[in-house]
């Protein structure tokens, strides 16, 4: 969990580098490519990753999911 927990991490925190210097940068300058996903540590193939970080079906937690998982020991 903690693997999957820090790549997710690592891939929005490349996102929101990606969109700062895409706002900031000049005009003319081409657009800075988009990051690719860190690899999950369960050989989650590309497809699911990307499914993922677009909010795919299923990408988001319930709130019972939430309440177990922050009130789990470790």
């Amino acid at each position: 969990m903690t693997d999957h927990l820090l790549a997710a991490v690592v891939d929005h925190l490349a996102v929101a580098n990606w969109m700062f210097a895409t706002v900031h940068r000049d005009e003319d300058a081409e657009p800075a490519e988009y990051p690719e996903a860190v690899p999950r540590p369960s050989g989650a193939t590309a497809e699911v990753v990307d499914n993922l970080q677009a909010g795919g079906e299923g990408s988001a937690a319930t709130p019972a999911e939430i309440v177990a998982f922050l009130s789990s020991p470790g």
